[in-house]
């Protein structure tokens, strides 16, 4: 369905001046459908995911809305008008067509799908002062006011991003952000503070140069914030500011066959925060860093939000970079629970820009976080050289926060039910370390049909680990 070249102009006027589409619904639209996509085979009882569908919806094409391929203003005008003009619609499909698209933060709407044809590359500004004002998000578990992610949307149901092209951030800005100065610690330890005392997100204003001056918190490339039914599928992400794909509240998201290149500093792949059921799949990574780390939140903020990722589970993906195939933490104050990881690889040998790769499965926390993780399952996986494990669990990982700020509330970690199985690797330091807690030792890890070819060191180093079963 298409709309008149009327109605679309009328959209257009709507979104520029900010009022409401009445009278540009397309007449007797029927309401957006959903489809139930089954997840499959799964050690624990997993619903089935509820996602939007676009088909038969109408379409908005960018160049109808004034988009030119020299021109970052209209770019950017254009796709906020199409945004507008699909979900004034009740729900449409906005399309960006080949041609490389300048252009500043896209905010998606409730029931519209952003789709970009083979040969459409949205190339992102780096200029940090086109992603003002800033907009509610998250940094490292801590809520607060960032600059806009490039692909943002707050409060959403029912949107996608697909397609064959190319999201593609400039980078020349915020990668003199990737240092960490004095002023950037400085903020990082006011924000902590701002949510230990229980300071409002919409008041932690950390792009306010009066208020808090050279933080210098970059935004996520793909942020999801409190959002509903969200589909990711077939696009390739090109560089990102900070981490990649970024679902934080989310329920009901699929994330598959899309692939992102990102080596800067923190460019995780994907990072779902007390988000839950989310299926990942056929997704290629080649990360500077995780490629998919799950998370729930950092001290007081995931324990006032008190929503833990669950029923989360990735399959036949390929990692051909990245510190961890899959992290737990060590954002994870909320809580991580009922997470598969099945059917992957791990392999840099074809890579042009090698990563090392430390472990396959990482469960990372420390005395702060509080929270639990259990019933974390990984199997059939092949990987090539890991420096080091296959199951690595340590509960003292700080970073910088060792010495940044003192332990003000102590909330160990209880870790159990880990089960990892019929995985083969080429050479590695260990098969399995765990580093409990004496008060709090590990539990419960199942390690079957583990093949290590080479290995660095002894097979098993652990230390405060109890009901650990080898076969």
């Amino acid at each position: 369905m298409k709309l008149s070249r009327r109605a679309l102009l009328a959209a257009g006027a709507a979104a520029a001046t900010g009022s409401t589409l009445v009278g540009c619904a397309v007449p007797g639209a029927r309401p957006l459908a959903t489809k139930r996509v089954p997840v499959g085979s799964t050690p624990f009882d997993m619903p089935a995911l509820t996602l939007p569908d676009f088909t038969g919806r109408p379409r908005f094409a960018i160049t109808d809305f004034g988009a030119r391929v020299d021109s970052q203003a209209a770019t950017s005008a254009a796709l906020a008008a199409a945004i507008a003009a699909a979900h004034g619609a009740g729900g449409g499909t906005v399309i960006v067509p080949p041609g490389r698209w300048p252009t500043g933060p896209v905010h998606l709407k409730s029931r519209v799908e952003l789709h970009l044809q083979p040969g459409a590359t949205l190339r992102f500004s780096s200029d940090p002062a086109d992603y003002l004002p800033a907009v509610q998000a998250s940094w490292e578990g801590l809520e607060c006011m960032l600059h806009s992610p490039l692909v943002y949307a707050f409060d959403c149901e029912d949107i996608a991003i697909t397609g064959a092209g190319t999201l593609e951030a400039g980078m020349d800005v915020w990668t003199q952000w990737f240092t960490r100065p004095k002023s950037h610690m400085d903020a990082l330890v006011a924000l902590y503070r701002m949510s230990v005392d229980g300071v409002p997100a919409t008041e932690r204003r950390m792009t306010d140069e009066a208020f808090m001056p050279g933080a210098r918190l970059r935004p996520p490339f793909l942020h999801f914030n409190r959002c509903k039914r969200v589909r990711l599928e077939g696009v390739s992400i090109v560089n990102s500011p900070f981490w990649t794909v970024h679902p934080f509240l989310c329920e009901d998201v699929l994330i598959r066959g899309i692939s992102i290149r990102a080596h800067g500093h923190n460019n995780d792949g994907i990072d779902p925060e007390m988000s839950q059921r989310v299926l990942i799949e056929d997704c290629t990574f080649d990360q500077g860093d995780d490629a998919i780390s799950v998370k729930s939140g950092r001290e007081r903020d995931g324990w006032r939000l008190a929503t833990p990722s669950r029923h989360i589970v990735v399959r036949r993906c390929r990692v051909l970079n990245g510190h961890q195939l899959m992290a737990i933490g060590s954002e994870l104050a909320g809580g991580v629970s009922e997470v598969l990881v099945e059917d992957c690889e791990v392999d840099n040998r074809a890579s042009t820009h090698k990563v090392q790769l430390f472990n396959l499965l990482f469960v990372k926390t420390n005395e702060r976080r509080g929270g639990h993780v259990r019933n974390i399952h990984l199997r059939r996986v092949k990987a090539h050289r890991l420096v080091g494990s296959v199951l690595d669990v340590d509960m003292d990982v700080l970073y910088q926060w060792r010495t940044l700020m003192p332990t003000l509330e102590k909330r160990l970690t209880p870790i159990e039910g880990l089960q990892v199985s019929e995985v083969e690797v080429a050479e590695a330091k260990h098969v399995s370390r765990l580093r409990g807690e004496a008060a709090l030792p590990v539990r419960g890890v199942t390690l079957k049909g583990v093949k290590v070819e080479r290995l660095l060191a002894q097979a098993h180093d652990h230390q405060h680990a109890v009901d650990v079963r080898v076969s």
